[in-house]
């Protein structure tokens, strides 16, 4: 027991003797850092010279007015403002730094130009790692010098300047985070045999329609679309066509079919319109002799193809005539070739950036346009082994074996169909007075695709009204469009073009949804 207490002692001083030591090996060490830091020279802070050159601008309230900064578009950028200093404001496609130095690519809509920001007296190391820093989108702007570049740059759509960039500040932060790269975005599409192909789908792409129109493809395909609208306009204007604006809320279908939509109207219900048909018409019988109208169109159609909406642009046209609604059907084919003209020539740009993401071979056309009687394809498809009814109407695959076979033997994309059978047309289609079973109506094709469907219209009442009952159509809910002819109507005849089809098949598109800036179709209503 006392041996015990006397081992148990022995060991408590022990430890307690290392426990001094190493305390006093702790307060050596303290005193030998502090005696060393004391006689050290003090640090002198960095001076951030780049201070007030730099970060991120307070939201833009328009407080007031900065007359005096005016910015250049990167489209202007070139050679000829060499050595001069500018402000651009655009978007940070993207960055990479590198030593003391960081390289951005500035983006405005579908033009791109390098800039450096570069270690110097004038830019500090800070303003380089906040260059760095900046989220991908972002919006900035910056002040900098064109500088020459002995080199081409082959990322950039501007190749033969830089910006040296002075200033730098943050607009708009982009989330740091995106759904969607915009490189991926902008990959030309290959074939799936030809190696790496990264491809963003298109529910992807839809989801968040917002970035994926800022890729340069997407912003041409929508000005070209644009200029698709606006040569509409000119060619018809020019023609003494005058532009009205029709309902699309109306009290029955318009075409005389099931596929609209049904809106509540206060105690009752009425109908998206399917096609302002019925209102082009009435402004002939008023008078108006030639109209067209922009505008949207409805059809409740449960069709998940690469070429149908549930909402489209319309161009539609009508256009009274003294003879033969030939007079019309070919001023319509001299529109859509005065439409591809303006295109070839005026769009030039635009079209080539599209190509290097989605090739396609150039479209052709003729001046004036090829028209074939209906049974003329039927015999061409007929040659290829095909057979179509007298009075069936042609089936999408038909159309397209047409088209390919036209293409073969005329060398033109685009073609007008004349006389279809009476038994596929709407109920206000004028029959063909030599052949009860064809009517005076046309359809034309882009690309082996049907993009107008036109006739000449029944403006005679009775007859309207006779052709209405054997479509099974209640008098009484388009009452007011027989008495529309019940005062005198001039013959006319007309047609209505999609807009995003045109679009589509004349670029070589393979889905309509490529030209519908926010598409609708049975599956989606949004964003």
């Amino acid at each position: 027991m006392v041996e015990d207490k006397a081992g148990e002692n022995k060991s408590s001083k022990s430890a307690l003797k290392k426990e001094a030591k190493k305390a006093e090996k702790a307060a050596k060490k303290a005193e030998h850092k502090q005696s060393n830091a004391e006689n050290q020279p003090a640090a002198t802070p960095e001076v951030d010279v780049s201070i007030g050159k730099y970060g991120n601008l307070p939201v833009i309230t328009s407080e007031k007015k900065d007359v005096e900064r005016k910015f250049t578009y990167v489209l202007d950028l070139n050679k000829t403002l060499s050595g001069q200093t500018v402000w651009v404001r655009a978007r940070l496609h993207t960055s990479r730094a590198r030593g003391k130095q960081c390289f951005i690519v500035l983006r405005q809509r579908e033009y791109t130009v390098q800039a450096l920001l570069n270690v110097s007296e004038a830019v500090s190391k800070p303003m380089v790692k906040f260059s760095s820093s900046i989220p991908k989108e972002s919006i900035v702007d910056v002040e900098a010098r064109v500088s020459e570049v002995p080199n081409s740059i082959a990322s950039c759509s501007q190749q033969d300047v830089e910006l040296i960039v002075s200033q730098l500040w943050v607009v708009s932060q982009s989330a740091a985070q995106l759904p969607l790269q915009l490189e991926d975005a902008s990959r030309p599409e290959k074939p799936e045999d030809e190696g790496l192909n990264i491809r963003v789908n298109q529910d992807t792409r839809l989801d968040n329609r917002i970035l994926d129109l800022r890729t340069p493809t997407n912003q041409a395909i929508y000005r070209l679309e644009a200029g698709v609208c606006r040569l509409f306009r000119d060619v018809l204007t020019k023609k003494g066509f005058v532009e009205i604006h029709t309902p699309k809320i109306i009290s029955a279908a318009s075409e005389g079919g099931a596929n609209v939509f049904t809106v509540s109207y206060f105690k009752g219900s009425a109908y998206l319109a399917q096609s302002p048909q019925l209102y082009k018409q009435m402004a002939i019988a008023a008078d108006f002799d030639k109209v067209f109208t922009v505008g949207a169109v409805f059809r409740a159609e449960d069709s998940n193809t690469h070429r149908h909406l549930t909402e489209f642009v319309g161009l539609d046209l009508e256009m009274a005539f003294n003879f033969h609604y030939h007079e019309v059907m070919l001023t319509i084919g001299n529109l859509f070739t005065e439409m591809f003209k303006g295109l070839r020539d005026e769009y030039k740009n635009e079209i080539s950036i599209i190509n290097q993401q989605y090739p396609a071979e150039p479209f052709t056309f003729l001046d004036p346009p090829l028209v074939l009687e209906y049974d003329e394809g039927r015999k061409m498809l007929a040659e290829a082994g095909v057979e179509v009814g007298a009075e069936e109407d042609l089936s999408t695959p038909a159309e397209k074996l047409l088209g390919r076979l036209v293409k073969a033997k005329f060398d033109t994309d685009f073609y007008i169909l004349d006389k279809f059978p009476l038994a596929v047309r709407p109920f206000y289609t004028m029959p063909d007075p030599n052949n009860p079973k064809y009517s005076n109506s046309y359809d034309m094709f882009m690309r082996g695709e049907e993009i107008l469907s036109g006739a000449q219209r029944i403006h005679d009442p009775v007859l309207l009204t006779e052709r209405a009952k054997h479509h099974e159509i209640d008098i009484s809910k388009i009452a007011a469009y027989i008495d529309a002819f019940k005062y005198g109507c001039p013959p006319h005849a007309g047609g209505g073009i999609g807009l995003e089809r045109v679009v589509m098949l004349y670029l070589g598109l393979d889905n309509i949804r490529k030209t519908s800036m926010f598409p609708r179709d049975p599956k989606r209503v949004t964003p």
